[in-house]
């Protein structure tokens, strides 16, 4: 079936330091209009106009050459070449400066190690950094641009940003005391792990704010959403002497960072002599609010040689339904699971991918009866188009721990609830072929879940001796640390609160 994604050439885009002009990619609202920026403006204003996101006009396509080139980059070298060659206007300084972050990581030398289970199968560990979840690997870069930016422009930036448990502990590490910023993070009282809300409530920083909310993941992001649209809000920031900004994966620069991840696992597969160069391989993704698998298609549209891309859901388990059905609803009731970090019942990138299959204007109608009637329906046409690419399956809580159980069996391997859902989906859908599996978070932040599992006590230390590994520095640190961040408040007392604290 011929699809409507906006590719171009590389040739396209030319390189900056050949004294040449460089042609910028430029960015679009999913809903239509006018409007259209350049990256630097799109991950400080991240609201497009008319409800929408913001998304590459066209996507620059990486030829074979280019792509052989990158095989013997380092990791920082990779995302520096990536987000070059993507067309972003941002000062190669600048670049460097972000993605150094990545030397902070356990191996400085291979921040995402990939390790082989099977012949077949490998698992990408993505939770090597700062707060031990795959967050990292774009929110320690991502900060630092909007940094950067922000005193080019000499603005202070509020950012805000909501979390199901992993997005709030990185974005609040990651912009810990950088200049003109000041963070608020909204995270669902009782709607985290234990470990998840620690790394949050205790964090410092003295332009750092954590607030709980009465209510779970859906809510905090409705809020978030509702006040980047809302007109009053920006202006009642802009009085407080701020601009605006968001740092969940409605930024499209928190998704260009996750792009890297996917070339550097498929080069690690290469350089094992797992695949040769040009094999296609399977990714399979724990998806929650759909930026992994994004990131995963766009390195695919970039000319990664991607076959599959596989969302892996628990028992919230929409983009299950919306890959394998074409439905997307939100009229379903929220489930809190022992896999908190994807409870979400209205994930927000599935929107730019209807963008690049469907056009502006596709989309705008499906979102628009999504926010009108809770649900839109694809055609069988457009529902071909979408599992050309996708595949998807869920996992019950009661799988999650026996596929945790049996993971350490099988491979002498310990996963975390979030990467036992992506473990169950490959073992349920039969995939066969090389495939990577992306590990999203570190055993250590889901204390009850492993120790159910491993049928243990819960302590951490207790679950350490039974898979036979060391607890990492950044955890165990966290008992000497201090309740900083203590408020909890109703959803509607979110923007008085918000305005307060500024």
């Amino acid at each position: 079936m011929e699809n409507t994604w906006n590719i171009r050439s590389r040739e396209d885009i030319v390189k900056g330091n050949t004294g040449e002009k460089m042609i910028y990619t430029n960015f679009v609202g999913t809903r239509g209009g006018e409007n259209r920026c350049l990256f630097s403006d799109a991950i400080m204003n991240p609201a497009a106009k008319n409800g929408g996101l913001w998304a590459p006009d066209v996507i620059p396509l990486f030829h074979e050459q280019l792509i052989e080139e990158m095989l013997t980059l380092s990791y920082k070298d990779l995302a520096f070449k990536i987000l070059r060659e993507f067309g972003i206007d941002l000062k190669d300084e600048v670049i460097q400066e972000a993605v150094s972050v990545y030397d902070s990581f356990d191996d400085t030398q291979n921040p995402v190690p990939v390790v082989g289970l099977t012949n077949d199968l490998s698992v990408s560990e993505l939770w090597h950094g700062p707060t031990r979840a795959f967050k990292d690997m774009a929110l320690q870069p991502f900060p630092k641009l909007v940094s950067v930016l922000a005193q080019d422009e000499a603005n202070k930036y509020l950012v805000l940003a909501a979390t199901s448990g992993d997005t709030g502990p990185a974005a609040l590490a990651g912009f810990r005391d950088l200049p003109n910023t000041k963070v608020v993070c909204l995270y669902p009282d009782g709607g985290t792990s234990d470990v998840q809300k620690q790394q949050m409530v205790k964090e410092s920083g003295e332009n750092l704010k954590v607030i709980g909310v009465k209510g779970n993941f859906d809510d905090t992001q409705k809020a978030l959403k509702e006040m980047i649209k809302s007109d009053s809000f920006n202006e009642a920031v802009k009085n407080a002497g701020y601009k605006l900004s968001a740092a969940n994966s409605v930024n499209f620069g928190r998704i260009i960072f996750q792009i890297v991840y996917h070339f550097w696992s498929y080069f690690e597969l290469v350089g094992k002599g797992k695949i040769d160069f040009g094999d296609e391989i399977t990714v399979v993704i724990p998806s929650g609010n759909f930026g992994n698998g994004l990131a995963a298609f766009y390195a695919k549209l970039l000319g990664l040689p991607i076959g599959k891309i596989v969302l892996a859901s628990n028992k919230n388990n929409v983009l299950t339904k919306f890959i394998k059905d074409g439905e997307y609803s939100v009229n379903r009731d929220f489930e809190n699971t022992n896999s908190p970090a994807m409870d979400i019942r209205r994930p927000s990138n599935p929107e730019r991918i209807l963008f690049h299959m469907f056009g502006s204007d596709r989309t705008t109608e499906l979102m628009e009866n999504l926010e009108n009637e809770g649900v839109f329906q694809l055609t069988k046409k457009e529902m071909d188009s979408i599992q050309e690419v996708f595949d998807a399956d869920y996992a019950s809580e009661e799988e999650i721990v026996l596929m945790i159980r049996d993971v350490s069996n099988d491979y002498s391997y310990t996963i975390d609830p979030h990467t036992a859902t992506a473990f169950v989906s490959y073992r349920k859908l039969k995939i066969k072929g090389p495939c990577i599996i992306s590990s999203t978070a570190e055993w250590t932040k889901f204390s009850e879940t492993m120790s159910e599992a491993y049928g243990c006590d819960s302590t951490l230390e207790a679950i350490a001796e039974k898979v036979g590994t060391d607890i990492p520095k950044p955890i165990t640190d966290l008992a000497d640390k201090k309740v900083i961040h203590t408020d909890v408040i109703e959803i509607d007392e979110i923007e008085e609160y918000i305005l307060n604290s500024i």
